[in-house]
This record gives structure tokens, sequence and C-alpha cells, in this order.
């Protein structure tokens, strides 16, 4: 018997959840923050599926529920949603909008209903108020506090079933690449065999009845039981260390900038420069960032730790693959090797003026000692 396929007029059943990751602050202590939100019924979930014992957290973040709201999409719809956030050690705040897919969807309703989500500033301006209203309530878990400019969005379409418009499932393998375009690629025309090769390579199934699909800004997860939200954890994980690696990324690269500047203005002329203390607060400065770089990429790193190489590593691997996360880490540490040489430089630049300091205060001995010879 021919398995079903899927068409315009299947079924959907799942929801879309909406990822909003902002960095707000250098640590959050999630034990304190757990106790300020004490009255929400905070929770530390690890991943439950068996597989996710490949997975070392250290320091699970918490998770927390902000209540329900009303949002308006851009295609004019309606949808009550639940808003809830996820706090990681490292100091990333993610917010999240759970939207039902409307009941009796078909496929080509569900599509529509995900390209007005991707544009809904309305989405946006809600969960940003959340974020200012959170960040007030765990204010005194949060250490060195601020709301970098640098943040991450993304989607996963969480699906529970896709049906036949007779009712008989459909199988993973019924959710073709050219399906999923217009869902996940936000593109109407029909792309090329190569173009979908390279745009959507990264499909993974563990049983046979799941499915996940991984690109740059969203992903499909199809999975029939309703409380495993394993891959959806893991994708949100990813997220949350690409957010610190860019925003790092992007410090380092203005601080570069500001060192330039500020090692220009230190630089004396003449006999001035031997008695004044030019590079003392750019050293301590060049000091404190290489050790805040160093200890938070360190942390991101040492968040989660995959031993071994099953159905949840390949995903966790696949999302910083298409995330860039090693690019962006490459570039963290090219950055923090050129701050390590300024700072080098300019320490060994200071030390040699400490020695022409030295051997001018010599010269000056030597001569007052000939002149206090002559006078007597």
């Amino acid at each position: 018997m021919e398995a079903p396929r899927l068409s315009s007029e299947s079924r959907v059943a799942g929801a879309a959840v909406l990822y909003r990751l902002y960095d707000i602050g250098w640590e959050i202590d999630l034990a304190r923050a757990e106790e300020l939100l004490r009255s929400r019924a905070p929770a530390r979930a690890r991943p439950e599926r068996g597989e996710g014992a490949t997975l070392r957290i250290p320091n699970p973040p918490v998770t927390v529920g902000l209540g329900t709201e009303r949002l308006e999409l851009a295609d004019g719809s309606s949808h009550d949603v639940e808003v809830s956030a996820r706090l990681f050690d490292f100091g990333v705040a993610s917010l999240r909008l759970s939207v039902p897919v409307p009941s009796g969807a078909t496929w080509a309703a569900f599509t529509q209903f995900g390209r007005a989500l991707h544009a809904a500033p309305a989405a946006i301006a809600l969960l940003d108020d959340h974020r200012r209203l959170l960040a007030e309530r765990i204010a005194g878990a949060v250490e060195r506090p601020h709301v970098a400019p640098v943040i991450e969005d993304y989607i996963v379409f969480r699906l529970h079933a896709v049906t036949s418009p007779d009712g008989t499932l459909c199988p993973p393998a019924a959710l073709a690449d050219d399906a999923l375009v217009p869902l996940l690629l936000d593109e109407s025309r029909p792309l090329s065999e190569a173009a979908r090769r390279e745009l959507l390579p990264h499909r993974f199934s563990y049983y046979a009845d799941d499915l996940a699909v991984v690109t740059w800004d969203n992903a499909l997860v199809l999975e029939p039981s309703r409380d495993d939200d394993t891959v959806s954890y893991i994708l949100e994980f990813a997220n949350a260390q690409l957010l610190e690696l860019r925003w790092y990324d992007s410090r380092l690269e203005a601080e570069l900038q500001a060192v330039l500047e500020r090692s220009a203005r230190a630089r004396g002329r003449g006999i001035s420069r031997l008695f004044t203390r030019r590079y003392g607060d750019l050293l301590e400065d060049l000091q404190q960032l290489v050790g805040d770089a160093t200890e938070i990429t360190e942390r991101v790193d040492n968040a989660l730790k995959v031993t071994d190489d099953v159905y949840l590593a390949r995903i966790y691997g696949a999302a910083l693959e298409v995330f860039r996360g090693k690019a962006w880490r490459a570039g963290v540490d090219r950055k923090v090797a050129i701050l390590r040489e300024t700072y080098a430089m300019l320490n060994a630049e200071t030390q040699t003026t400490r020695g022409e300091l030295l051997e001018v205060a010599i010269v000056v001995l030597i001569l007052a000692e000939i002149g206090l010879a002559l006078v007597r």
C-alpha cells in the first residue's frame, strides 16, 4: 500500500515557537534567579530522551512561564500565545512565544501562518516588553547587568502530527524539500534541486515517525510525543551560545579600535614621555578584557558537552555548523590573540621607557656627584 503523501490539504497539529535571545549581563546566578522567580514555579529540566544522556549540562538553565498574551499577526489573525523564558548562566535570557497552529489548519494554511509569524513586529515588541520586566525581576541575580545590542531570533515549528485529508498519518518522508521551502526558506517560487540540497541539507530522524530539519533562522521538528521538546532544547542552547559568541566578537572589534586610538593618544614626544605613566590604565583594561573574553568563551564551550555521536549530538553539531559557530569562535580567538599581542607590545614599550628613565636618573645622579665634588 502506498504511503500517504503530503498535499496542500493535509492537516497539521502543533505550534510555532518564536525565540528571541538577549544578553542581559555578564553572568546569571541561576539558584538566585530561581528564588526570585519562585512564584512562577521555575524549573531546571534536562533533556528526557534516552539519547539525551550523551549531553552533559553542568548548570542546567532555568525555565519559567510568564503568562498568556494575545498576539495579532500581519495577516490579521489573532492568537492566544504562551510566553516563557529560559535563563542561561553565561548571561543569556531566551524569551519564547508559543503560538498554537489553528485547529484543523491545512498545510497551505500552516505555511501562510508560519510566514506571517516571521513578519510579526507585534511579537518582537511583546518579547521585548517581557524581557524588560524579567530583567527587573531577576536584577539581584545578574552580575554586571546590561542589554547587549546583539540579538538572536529563531523559530521552531513544532508539529505533533501531519495527516492526509482522509485522516491517515503522513510519514516524515512525505515532508519533502519542495514542501518545506515556502515555510523554512520563505520562498514562493520553486527552487532548483541544487539549491534545495544546499539550503536544506540537514534532515534527521531517529524513529520512523520523527523528523528534524534545521536551517539558519528556523527549524521544523516533527515529534509525536507532545511532552518531548528535547530537539527544541538543543536548538535553543545552540542559539544562546551563538548569541554570546556574536556579542563578544562585536565587543572585541570595537575594543580593538578603541585600543589603537588610546595607544596613539598615550604616546608622548621628547623627554616628557619618560616621566608619564602612559599605558598604565590601558594595560589594565586590556588585561581585564582578555580575561573576560577567555572566561566567557570557556563558560560557553563548557555549558553543553556532547559525549557521543548519536541523534541529538548530530542535530547539535548541525546547528552549530549552520549557525557558523566555529567561525564566530575563531573570530573571537583571533581578536583575543591580537589583544594579547598588543598588550605584550605596549608592556614591552613601557618596560623600555622605564629602562630609559632609569638611565636618565643614573646620569643625573652622576652629574650631581660631579657637581658636588667640584663645589667641594
